[in-house]
């Protein structure tokens, strides 16, 4: 049994941050643990309350882990603070975990849930300890101040990222123009790249789309597939998880993380070699 981590957010509607990456991690037949960096109160229709957890209570939790289990691969989702950015990092440094960060800013429903002084510490401390970072369109604009408009915006923006120590990129194309297909764009530091396409469902209900998929790699990535191939299944998981979404609440409703398991034979990801 493989063992990993979430440090995230907890939210409380059940559809996103240590939620819904437990609930993935669950699927796909590894033992997660967590690390809690703030409480939310939200539902599909917005969060109404963020608590965030003092830095040295998160370093408690994820000390107490890293001193009882073998870890496998660890992810960040929702992290608030520059202090408890500045902690993780301190922690990472003097581990071989591989590490997932998803840098989480925007709630679905438009609200901040990073505070703008922490950016720089994702970029200059978290960063350079990664493995893989998984930001989509808006969050790798805020993380290099570059507008992307076009592939070659894509690619300009994952060179700055990777010159941070990052061995892998993923800008996830969701936010892009494209109409009929979802493209995510994947960059290693070794020069290679190739993008993953699947069509574009048209669903309100894609809450957690972003935890989800960063725990779906998380967990491959932690049963012992390479990368690439863990971000490939990764993509099929978020992929089904949206096609055959719960449409429960009012607003962005949660993803399926039931599919992958009833669905995974079906779901082709096309990739294209760059």
């Amino acid at each position: 049994m493989q063992i990993v981590t979430t440090i995230a957010g907890s939210d409380s509607g059940g559809g996103a941050g240590i939620q819904a990456d437990l609930k993935t991690f669950q699927e796909l037949k590894v033992f997660g643990t967590s690390v809690i960096t703030a409480l939310t109160a939200q539902n599909t229709l917005g969060v109404s309350g963020v608590m965030p957890i003092e830095a040295s209570f998160v370093e408690q939790q994820l000390q107490a882990l890293l001193e009882d289990f073998p870890i496998s691969a660890m992810k960040t989702g929702m992290l608030f603070s520059s202090a408890i950015i500045q902690t993780i990092a301190q922690v990472m440094v003097y581990t071989k975990v591989p590490l997932i960060v998803d840098p989480v800013m925007i709630a679905k429903g438009g609200e901040s849930l990073l505070q703008q002084d922490a950016i720089d510490a994702i970029i200059n401390l978290l960063l350079p300890v990664a493995t893989i970072v998984t930001p989509n369109i808006p969050e790798a604009e805020t993380l290099t101040g570059k507008e992307i408009n076009t592939l070659a915006d894509i690619k300009e923006v994952a060179k700055l990222l990777l010159q941070t120590g990052v061995q892998c990129v993923i800008i996830k194309g969701g936010h892009l123009a494209d109409k009929n297909f979802a493209i995510d764009y994947i960059f290693f530091k070794d020069g290679h790249s190739f993008s993953m396409q699947t069509p574009r469902i048209a669903s309100k209900n894609t809450h957690g789309t972003g935890c989800t998929f960063s725990a779906a790699i998380t967990a491959f990535l932690g049963s012992g597939l390479p990368i690439k191939e863990a971000i490939i299944e990764a993509k099929k998981f978020i992929q089904l998880a949206i096609t055959y979404d719960l449409a429960l609440g009012n607003g962005h409703g949660p993803t399926n993380h039931f599919a992958y398991q009833n669905y995974k034979e079906s779901c082709e990801v096309i990739i294209h070699e760059s």
